[in-house]
């Protein structure tokens, strides 16, 4: 019996002026990821980099198939590319998990959770309208909110500070381990496990 793989999204803007960005952190989860398997992602016509993948499970051993991609389109047009990648891998709503900056988490911290609000954020906003649900998964990266008066649209689009950078490799660990932990053992446990690091 075949079954449906797992769509894992990292959000960011495309292009290498915006790579280092604060809103580029899914993305960079989802190259940590494909670096564990071990393959590029590849362009694929659904306006995205992609690669089919095995995930790892916490305990190390192989997980579930999964397609780990990230939209070539710009942040605030995310949805079409993740709503043809699903209709392309047919992939359930309940198996999408999309990975994102989150302003309103500290820096570090990391976040699950399955539907509610979009906070702000265009990347969501555009995938709730593509897909006609709200009810994905969210792997919430804490950006920390902007200091001083600096305007949020300024702050996600800068680069980590250099403190940041030191703990960025950490934090992309940890949230590609938090993606592995949330399809190996659902949302509840994986929640219980990261909320209480």
């Amino acid at each position: 019996m075949l079954v449906n793989p797992w769509l894992i999204v990292g959000l960011g803007n495309p292009g290498p002026q915006y790579a280092g960005h604060r809103h580029n952190v899914g993305a960079m989860v989802i190259d940590e990821l494909a670096d564990r398997a071990g393959v590029a992602l590849r362009a694929h016509k659904a306006k995205a980099l992609a690669a089919s993948v095995r995930l790892q499970t916490p305990a190390g051993g192989i997980g579930p198939q999964a397609i780990i991609a990230r939209p070539t389109t710009f942040m605030n047009v995310s949805g079409p590319p993740v709503q043809s990648l699903m209709a392309f891998f047919k992939v359930p709503l309940e198996q999408v998990v999309v990975v994102h900056d989150e302003l309103d988490i500290d820096f570090g911290a990391l976040r699950l959770k399955r539907g509610g609000g979009e906070g702000g954020h265009n990347g969501l906003r555009s995938i709730s309208a593509s897909v006609g649900s709200k009810d994905y998964l969210r792997v919430r990266v804490g950006i920390g909110r902007p200091p001083g008066r600096m305007d949020a649209a300024s702050f996600v689009l800068k680069d980590f500070n250099p403190a940041e950078r030191k703990e960025l490799p950490l934090l992309l660990s940890e949230a590609a381990d938090a993606v592995e932990l949330l399809v190996d053992r659902g949302l509840t446990d994986a929640q219980n496990l990261v909320h209480s690091r």
